[in-house]
């Protein structure tokens, strides 16, 4: 298979705005944090440095000027210097764990490694961003801070800089636009070996395995969220995974699928119907394939967001099912399944030629159950294009 991947010369590309953006910020060093945990853990590392962690969490290091770090545990090391495209890994004393011993890994203190990344700026550090700060553990950023302001340390300020990483992450480049385009193909073929397989008798996370199976042998590394597959009076709820629960004759079955590639995701949503679920399910169904055309009937660059999301609420609200539009109905797809910007019924801010993004039209919490209707848009210079057909080759 020849399959897409962003290029080794996008990364400094991508160190040059975040430093830009450091530097309109007055920070001096930022610190971007990264793990394995599910949906955003890894998004920071893989955005700037192509790095997926495992096991260990690792932190791009970004000097206000010059190449980066990669900081690391020790059991990453080798792994990283073979994947990641930030070239100089370190491994942090305190990254390791306190029952672990490792006698032949060299291992650096943060403190020392920060004033190198002071010396390769050039700057004393006075002011730190920290980017993933709501997933950093405790001793992490307990480390981090002793390091930063310690006695006889740097005594910077530190501060919370997640929109300033995320923001570069709102408009995809072609490379990113080609990668996400894959993803989609992945999510279609999931999509369509769920409804092949799915049938009376079968277990919810029987047709989840079929879905995975399919996408996993075209190149996805995993899934950005768990797939969801829910029936019956499983679809009721916002979340669900996929159980043990056999889909009954007259079942509704809820599709949510979201494969990773390359570190970038889609995110498809859609219904089966089996037998006669009830014509409240088929009313809704109706309302929100509806919603979901009109969303994308609404979308085009300088559009505020919450028009576009307005455009489909006000379909499932004339339908009489307005409460259970129960969150945003637009939002950004790229390194995480579900990133800013968000768009929901009060955004002023504008969508962007670039921007990927993905209108999710819910009806949830109903008496009968409940379902999704999610497809994902590029935003164009004159209008939308959809990033997949649903199954039957017509989206709606």
């Amino acid at each position: 298979m020849n399959l897409p991947r962003i290029p080794d010369e996008e990364y400094p590309q991508r160190w040059a705005r975040l430093q830009a953006a450091m530097a309109a910020a007055g920070l001096d060093l930022l610190i971007a944090y990264a793990d394995d945990h599910a949906v955003a853990g890894p998004a920071h590392a893989r955005y700037l440095a192509g790095f997926a962690p495992h096991f260990e969490p690792v932190c791009v290091l970004m000097p206000a000027a010059g190449k980066p770090f990669l900081l690391s545990g020790p059991e990453t090391e080798t792994y990283a210097q073979l994947t990641a495209r930030i070239g100089d890994v370190r491994v942090i004393r305190e990254f390791t764990h306190p029952d672990e011993e490792y006698p032949y890994t060299k291992l650096s203190r943060l403190r020392d490694v920060l004033a190198e990344a002071e010396a390769r700026s050039g700057a004393r550090c006075r002011r730190a961003g920290i980017a993933g700060l709501d997933l950093m553990p405790a001793r992490i950023y307990r480390a981090i801070e002793e390091a930063l302001q310690g006695a006889g340390r740097l005594g910077a300020e530190i501060v919370d800089a997640e929109s300033l990483a995320t923001g570069l992450r709102a408009i995809k480049s072609p490379a990113e636009q080609t990668v996400i385009r894959y993803a989609y193909d992945l999510a279609r073929v999931g999509i369509e070996a769920a409804a092949a397989a799915a049938r009376p008798g079968m277990y919810e996370r029987e047709v989840a395995a079929a879905a995975e199976h399919a996408m996993r042998t075209r190149g996805s590394e995993g899934m950005g969220i768990d797939t969801i597959v829910a029936s019956g009076p499983n679809t009721r709820p916002i979340l669900a995974r996929a159980g043990l629960r056999r889909i009954e004759p007259d079942d509704l079955l809820l599709l949510t699928i979201a494969p990773r590639y390359e570190g970038y995701h889609a995110a498809l949503g859609w219904p089966l119907l089996f037998g006669d679920p009830g014509a409240e399910a088929r009313r809704a169904l109706a309302a929100a394939a509806a919603a979901q055309r009109a969303g994308m009937a609404a979308m085009r660059p300088g559009r505020p967001g919450g028009e576009v999301e307005g455009a489909a609420r006000a379909v499932i609200e004339a339908a009489g099912l307005g409460p259970h539009f129960l969150y945003s109905g637009v939002h950004s797809v790229g390194v995480v399944e579900f990133e800013p910007p968000i768009f929901g019924p009060s955004s002023r801010a504008p969508l962007e030629a670039g921007m990927v993004l993905s209108i999710d039209v819910p009806v949830f919490h109903a008496p009968w159950g409940g379902l999704r209707i999610e497809h994902g848009y590029l935003v164009t210079q004159t209008g939308v294009e959809p990033l997949a057909p649903l199954p039957d080759g017509d989206p709606w």
